[in-house]
């Protein structure tokens, strides 16, 4: 498992970031120029949680052994029309250990015959949610042949992530994923209903006040589901095992921090290797080519 120090980074700006390596250790990593007007979508606080993939240096998984997929349905929001294929050409932009970081071993994918795009995130995460706009970028600039996946982190249980990581499985399960998604975003960072940190800039709630499977579920209930039953899900069997895989395979990736998107179970990368967020959404385009060419 990661090993983590319950730290709270300071708010900076929207791509500052802290990562963890497997000793418990937190390095600063340098903030890319913002080059787009996507950079906007920061919330006021800043990333707790984003890091560089250059991090899987010191952050290198136990990654031996091969993660079984997490499911064959991860797909968060309903898929959009699909954007033309990109040819693939390497001029040399984009390189391998700077920009992205091959996975090794490759892991399996969730969704056979498709080229799959990865965000692994979490709800509780300032970072993803200053990132998630560009993320839907990414969604409807995908190709006929790919498909946008989410993996649910878990991995800061000292900023509640557990619990949303529960909702998102249970959501799935429940059939309401793809129109809650944003919606979750925004009842954590902009009205505060499933927020664990104090909105007003005052760092996290103290944790008696922290958001549990039943007040989410009471976000869940406005969205025609039966908060019972979500909260039964929530704590079966069948998502306490999609929660476990999702750990072990976010754990296989050498992810060390979110948002990080990974293209295949093969290529692994985040705002900071990619240099701002418009080349996140560039460099998901010539990863997904690069995978359809077979190169």
């Amino acid at each position: 498992m990661f090993k983590r120090l319950p730290l709270l980074c300071a708010a900076l700006l929207a791509l500052a970031a802290c990562s963890h390596d497997n000793n418990g250790n937190t390095a600063q990593p340098a903030t890319p120029a913002a080059t787009s007007s996507t950079a906007t979508i920061a919330t006021t606080l800043a990333p707790a949680t984003s890091s560089p993939a250059a991090a899987a240096t010191t952050a290198t998984p136990a990654a031996s052994s091969t993660a079984a997929p997490v499911s064959d349905d991860n797909t968060a929001a309903a898929e959009p029309v699909a954007a033309p294929a990109t040819p693939f050409v390497d001029n040399g932009k984009w390189v391998e250990g700077k920009n992205y970081f091959l996975i090794d071993p490759a892991q399996p994918t969730s969704h056979p015959g498709k080229i799959e795009v990865t965000e692994v995130f979490s709800w509780g995460c300032p970072a993803c949610n200053a990132f998630h706009t560009t993320a839907d970028q990414i969604a409807k600039s995908l190709p006929a042949g790919a498909v946008m996946n989410y993996l649910p982190a878990a991995f800061r249980p000292d900023e509640n992530w557990p619990v949303y990581q529960r909702a998102f499985y249970a959501a799935q399960a429940m059939g309401v994923a793809d129109k809650t998604y944003d919606a979750m975003f925004d009842a954590t960072w902009k009205t505060g209903e499933t927020a664990t940190y104090n909105l007003k800039g005052t760092g996290l709630k103290p944790k008696e006040a922290w958001p549990t499977i039943d007040d989410i579920a009471g976000f869940y209930a406005k969205f025609g589901v039966d908060p019972k039953e979500f909260v039964g899900i929530a704590n079966s069997f069948t998502v306490n095992t999609k929660m476990k895989r999702a750990d072990d395979l976010i754990k296989a990736y050498g992810v060390a921090g979110t948002p990080s998107m990974v293209v295949n179970g093969k290529y692994r990368y985040d705002v900071t290797s990619a240099g701002g967020y418009a080349q996140t959404i560039e460099l998901t385009q010539w990863l997904v080519a690069k995978e359809a060419a077979g190169k």
